[in-house]
């Protein structure tokens, strides 16, 4: 409704359309482009970087002087860095572009706060079963985009499996189609939808088991210094879409965990390269994580660091909150100094070898060894 009257007005504001996959935002921005005979320009945040955002403004402006709206839309665009976002701020500011952006992520985290509040935010849901058996009906039927010259059939069984596992997702369930429907049988039953599931190739999905399995691949083939192995993964992941930073992070964690103190250069280097991906963004933002991935696999591992703190939190849970030895503990007031607090600490710099003999973990746990002495 508030779509249909902003159109009929003329007075279409920048747009950000949230929601899950396959729910419309695409075909819905283009409708609206067609409504409004805008020129429609398509733009993703996973392929396009800062010199694309001035080619489409440049244009923008030609339109402009001919009194005609440039829409641009920006699929992904929490794919977008800062950098990138806040480049569409003053030509959506100036009325050069109406920017309509589609994203799968909540726009309050992901896009920047100037850009946000000079766009209305639209949710939309997940496809409801029926409209999704709507749409698979048209595809049957449309012989110019759709399969409506190989005249297919498809059971009520078929068709009611097929709206089940696309779950709202109108996109998911025209690849289930296509993929039923490429089997070979003019007929399509429901045992013919369960063998295209076996082998459809499924989008990937960042809460889905590909996503663990890939992460979990990448960090296995760093952790057992296969680079090659490290590189393949890492494009896999990139190639499908995934969030640059989430690999960042991750190899982040694995500077620490599965490098550690071999080599004290690993983290500094990860740490820098989540702020390099940020920085750059995407698309050249594979760079410097294949740069990062191809270092940690060659680096020394080790993970007594790691395993040192699991050693120490099961005595911590074991034990609890055992008492701090009092010359370790502060003493700022007097009474604690009356009390003992502090009193006999052996300063180490005032040793030669700066090692002392005294205790410093608590007295049930004054021999444990957490951390080996050849790291």
């Amino acid at each position: 409704r508030f779509l249909r009257r902003i159109i009929e007005q003329g007075e279409l504001p920048s747009l950000i359309f949230w929601g899950p996959p396959g729910s419309g935002k695409t075909t819905l921005s283009r409708l609206i482009a067609q409504k409004m005979k805008a020129d429609f320009v398509e733009f993703s945040a996973v392929v396009s970087g800062i010199s694309d955002i001035k080619k489409v403004i440049e244009r923008a402006k030609t339109n402009k002087l001919y009194g005609r709206r440039t829409i641009l839309f920006v699929d992904e665009i929490h794919r977008f860095n800062r950098t990138q976002q806040d480049a569409f701020l003053p030509h959506v500011e100036e009325g050069t572009i109406t920017l309509i952006g589609a994203t799968t992520e909540n726009p309050s985290f992901e896009v920047t706060s100037p850009l946000l509040s000079r766009c209305k935010v639209l949710t939309l849901e997940p496809l409801s079963k029926e409209e999704i058996r709507e749409i698979l009906l048209r595809a049957l039927t449309d012989t110019e985009r759709g399969l409506g010259s190989l005249k297919i059939e498809v059971d009520e069984d078929a068709m009611a499996l097929l709206c089940e596992y696309s779950y709202g997702d109108a996109r998911k369930a025209l690849n289930l189609l296509e993929a039923a429907s490429m089997l070979g049988e003019k007929r399509i039953t429901k045992e013919v939808v369960k063998e295209a599931l076996q082998k459809e190739t499924l989008l990937y999905d960042k809460s889905g088991e590909e996503h663990y399995n890939l992460i979990s691949a990448f960090i296995k083939s760093m952790r057992g210094s296969d680079a090659d192995a490290a590189v393949y993964w890492l494009c896999r992941m990139v190639e499908a879409g995934e969030d640059p930073l989430f690999i960042a992070r991750r190899m982040v964690i694995f500077a620490s965990e599965d490098i550690g103190n071999a080599d004290p250069k690993a983290l500094p280097l990860a740490i820098a390269t989540k702020d390099a991906v940020d920085f750059v963004g995407m698309p050249e933002g594979w760079i410097p994580l294949a740069h990062c991935a191809t270092y940690l696999a060659r680096a020394p591992k080790s993970n007594a660091s790691y395993k040192a703190y699991l050693k120490a939190r099961e005595d911590v849970k074991k034990f609890g909150p055992l008492p701090v030895p009092l010359h370790l503990r502060c003493a700022p007031t007097e009474l604690m100094k009356k009390l003992g607090y502090g009193r006999g600490y052996k300063y180490p710099h005032d040793y030669k070898d700066k090692k002392p003999k005294q205790q410093y973990l608590p007295d049930k746990l004054k021999d444990r060894k957490y951390y080996p002495e050849e790291e």
